[in-house]
């Protein structure tokens, strides 16, 4: 590990913030053991880590939503204690949750207005938080629903209502990960701006080609322990991925994507109401999948993704059967299990309660997704039988050995693993079977180097192995390693595929935006205007 002039000159000021020894223990599991932290003023701090490496636990105890089990935490150097959110923001702390918390139906002015504390007019409200958003480029309507706005809107509306606060220390965790390259440059001038005034930005992204751009220092955490720190601007991705995993990180081989075969999935001018007041409207959607090609689909969060799963899920049927055809069979009326029966397999974006019942040990889990198109493999005495136990047993530990899925015991409750495993998990229980068809929404979600690594690549060789891959995905970096071909989903219209090699992150961008001819291609206007 490097450590720059820059590193030392930071570490001879006293910190902004200092943690020492600082432990968070959860029964028999430290998920955070002594801590050593040190932010300087004035600086952007990257916090890296895996799945399950202390990064959650350590910021909450810093904003006061859990309270140590041992050591410090030092502010400009005296010691304090944070018992609650409300103390940290009177510190001078802020916090941006990578899930916002915002109420639909309400006003961005409202919906800040929630968050501060005492008794301050909406009117007053209104005039700061738009003073703010000019200041600091993150332009916004106060009288604006949330609900008629993007994700990248709803965003500014969180960073705003911190800077409300007027903090000296933000805490941002994986602030990009739902924004378009475009809105991401915004962000990365915004912070610019708040490092020049003198503020300091805990920063917490598994981007690392943004932690090298804006970051001053990384700490590194691995196991709930610190295990270095680094100036990023002096490392690589992949000796910042070596560090966070402690060793080498696999890398994606696209190799063997051969020329496409059978058509396996035919969407054709496919259209879908809304569900709910804050659902999209899904209209014309095109789309053909070939054996032996991944197809990712990216766009901002919001605009049509979970809608347009759903439908090729069969989770949502539409009116019109032949809408959605599956290796040549009309499925638009067809359920999710009829699907499955047809050899067909899906990762929904949500684990928690949809993907997996949290509550429920893994093999359990196993059997609710797959009893149906498994019934001769898990069940004994015929479709009414009793459940093989040994066989699901069998399964699980077959799945958890190819996906590197790291547990407390044999069967835990799917809850007590980490994002990042439950995920290699649920992916790993679709690719067990082999699917002719996957159609998996946002596979790698808040998942480390390394475990997004092992699912890009299970994903790519079961299109080698003759199946279509739909992938719908927010991360672009997810996008070029793995597709065939991209199409973008804007306001629920889907762009047409193009080949991956011909799309640049530009156009995507534009696309995401909304800039488009019609034919799926970013309009060069306004490429060149942008």
């Amino acid at each position: 590990m490097s450590s720059g002039g820059d590193v030392k000159d930071q570490e001879t000021k006293t910190p902004l913030l200092e943690t020492r020894g600082l432990t968070k223990i959860f029964g028999s599991l430290r998920a955070c053991d002594g801590i050593d932290l040190a932010i300087a003023p004035g600086e952007v701090h990257a916090l890296l880590g895996e799945n399950g490496a202390g990064k959650s636990t350590l910021v909450k105890m810093l904003f006061g939503v859990l309270d140590p089990s041992g050591g410090q935490i030092l502010w400009k150097g005296k010691p304090v204690s944070i018992g609650s959110p409300g103390q940290a923001r009177a510190t001078g702390i802020g916090m941006v949750f990578q899930h916002f918390s915002l109420f639909e139906a309400l006003t961005v002015a409202e919906n800040i207005a929630l968050a501060l504390d005492g008794n301050v007019p909406i009117d007053r409200i209104s005039e700061e938080a738009r003073r703010l958003s000019l200041e600091y480029g993150l332009p916004l309507d106060p009288s604006a629903h949330v609900a008629d706005l993007s994700v990248g809107e709803r965003q500014r509306i969180e960073i705003v209502r911190a800077l409300l606060q007027n903090p000296e220390l933000i805490i941002l965790d994986e602030p990009t990960s739902v924004l378009t390259p475009q809105e991401a440059d915004k962000l990365f001038e915004t912070l610019a701006k708040l490092k020049a005034e003198g503020r300091s930005v805990l920063y917490i992204s598994h981007r690392l080609e943004e932690v090298q751009r804006i970051c001053d220092r990384a700490t590194v955490l691995r196991h709930g322990k610190v295990t270095g720190a680094c100036d990023p601007r002096q490392e690589t991705p992949s000796s910042l991925a070596r560090m966070m995993v402690g060793g080498e990180v696999a890398q994606i081989s696209g190799a063997g994507l051969g020329k496409p075969g059978k058509l396996l999935i035919e969407v054709k001018d496919l259209s879908a109401p809304a569900r709910s007041p804050f659902a999209v409207t899904l209209s014309g959607i095109n789309l053909s999948v070939q054996a032996g090609e991944v197809v990712a689909i990216a766009g901002v969060a919001g605009n049509g993704q979970s809608e347009l799963f759903d439908v090729l899920s069969g989770e949502d049927l539409v009116s019109d059967a032949e809408a959605i055809r599956i290796s040549g069979q009309a499925v638009g009326r067809k359920g999710i299990t009829e699907r499955r029966l047809m050899g067909c397999g899906f990762v929904p974006e949500e684990r928690h309660g949809h993907a997996a019942v949290t509550e429920m040990p893994l093999t359990a889990n196993l059997v609710l997704s797959r009893h149906t198109s498994d019934r001769s493999a898990f069940l004994s005495g015929g479709p009414m039988g009793l459940i093989n136990t040994e066989a699901v047993a069998m399964a699980a530990k077959r799945i958890c050995g190819v996906m590197d899925v790291r547990k407390s015991g044999d069967d835990p409750a799917a809850g007590s693993l980490s994002g990042g495993n439950l995920q290699k998990f649920i992916v790993g229980r679709e690719l067990d079977r082999q699917p002719i068809v996957l159609v998996v929404n946002q596979p790698t979600w808040g998942v480390d180097a390394g475990a997004a690594s092992r699912i890009r690549q299970a994903l790519i060789d079961l299109a080698k192995s003759g199946s279509a891959v739909v992938v719908i995905s927010q991360d672009l970096d997810e996008v070029f390693e793995i597709a065939s071909r991209i199409a973008v989903i804007n306001e629920g219209r889907l762009s047409a595929p193009q080949p991956a090699a011909s799309m640049t992150r530009e156009r995507i961008g534009l696309l995401m935006g909304g800039f488009h001819d019609g034919t799926g291609e970013a309009d060069a206007e306004a490429l060149h205007a942008h």
